[in-house]
């Protein structure tokens, strides 16, 4: 059977939506927020140690300044439309480049600054039609993993070099599996921004990068940004159909829109290369794909649930609370349930897709232990509840799909 994650997030407490709120924009319950938490916490801490620095910026902007980066002009009818504010028009943005760009245009910058590296886990909107909406996989409110690198020309093929090198490390602890890498490039019936010059040197070095990297990709005519080439990581979902998850992109139109500039080494002004790129896409789509490819078992270091303590009768619940409050107290996500049988509460976990469930019988808990059961089956020896909550921890410290140490 196919597995969907629309209906494995609904019944795993991911995600839901209602109708109240609107097509397209689900809600995250606990587990999936908590989840969500994890891997937002993993990619800030991934990029602050790659020299990101992170900021915040509004989901709303002038009219005029989307019509200053090309977004008016070449993305309108993907935009919801513009708010009146007075005079003024302001608009729900559906990307986050333009507000990294005034925010390098804010500061003196000079040459030793670059690259300087902006990152933001920020909400953007795209006016999605009904008919392509679904789960989390196409949504109107976005919360996207992005960043910008704004470099010297001859910095910029190293740049995205960096990312490749950064992305593949992000995608092997969150367990995602490119299907495959495109390299999107302008096509017939669209018009983009910029010169052919500025497209053939954005061109050429991305395929410099993936050639570097030893990368296979293929071309893709007509799938370009309207203001430069960028490389996709495509995936697919059960029924086959493909869809971009992490980006890289070369932009040389913006900065010019924008009049960016850094001073030079020689004293002058020089215009900046500014580098897009996602290491994992929006948080929805990532999720949908993740529970996908997971079929909701999530490794242990983002499950929304990490351990669940079961007393088996009533004379074991107040050791089993003070176990799970260890665990917590630990940095685990850990519950403890009491009613029902315990087969009963076991196959409750199992169901969660709870990667450990620790059970307190009246021999464990005369002896300060628990017996511990792994998600796939196996069980171990009783041992010491302190014992059993630094396994845990020590697996989900090594952001692997492993339920035992390495």
């Amino acid at each position: 059977m196919l597995i969907d994650h629309r209906r494995l997030g609904r019944e795993l407490d991911l995600f839901d939506s209602d109708p109240l709120i609107g097509a397209g924009l689900p809600f995250w319950l606990p587990g999936g927020a908590a989840a969500r938490h994890e891997v937002e916490s993993y990619l800030y801490e991934l990029e602050r140690r790659a020299g990101y620095r992170h900021v915040h910026s509004p989901a709303l902007g002038k009219r005029q300044m989307y019509e200053l980066s090309g977004h008016w002009e070449h993305f309108a009818d993907d935009m919801f439309p513009p708010l009146p504010s007075g005079d003024e028009e302001l608009v729900l943005r559906p990307s986050l480049c333009p507000h990294h760009a005034l925010i390098f245009r804010s500061r003196h910058r000079s040459y030793r600054d670059l690259p300087l590296r902006i990152a933001e886990l920020g909400p953007m909107y795209r006016m999605e039609r009904s008919g392509v909406l679904g789960g989390l996989s196409r949504v109107r409110a976005i919360q996207l993993n992005d960043a910008h690198s704004f470099c010297a020309p001859e910095q910029a093929g190293e740049e995205v070099a960096a990312v490749l090198r950064l992305m593949r490390r992000a995608h092997e602890a969150l367990g995602v599996r490119p299907a495959a890498i495109r390299l999107s490039l302008r096509g017939p019936g669209r018009e983009y921004g910029g010169d052919d010059a500025s497209w053939k040197q954005s061109e050429r070095l991305l395929r410099e990068a993936l050639d570097a990297a030893g990368l296979p990709y293929v071309d893709g005519p007509g799938e370009a940004a309207f203001y430069g080439p960028k490389i996709d990581v495509q995936i697919v979902d059960p029924v086959g159909r493909e869809s971009s998850l992490a980006t890289v992109q070369i932009d040389l139109h913006q900065p010019e829109r924008f009049e960016l500039s850094y001073a030079d080494a020689d004293g002058g002004r020089s215009r900046p290369v500014m580098v897009h790129r996602s290491l994992a896409g929006s948080m929805e789509r990532l999720f949908a794909h993740l529970i996908e490819v997971h079929a909701g078992a999530f490794p242990v270091w983002y499950a929304p649930v990490q351990l669940d303590v079961l007393p088996v009768a009533a004379g074991q619940g107040d050791v089993a609370e003070a176990v799970c409050r260890q665990a917590i107290e630990a940095g685990l996500r850990a519950e403890c349930h009491h009613d029902g049988s315990v087969g009963a509460r076991i196959r409750d976990a199992a169901g969660r897709k709870i990667p450990y469930v620790a059970v307190v019988g009246a021999r464990e808990a005369a002896d300060g232990l628990v017996a511990l059961r792994l998600r796939d089956g196996r069980q171990l020896p009783p041992m010491p509840a302190a014992e059993a909550i630094a396994l845990i921890a020590s697996v989900a410290g090594e952001r692997s799909g492993a339920l035992l140490p390495g």
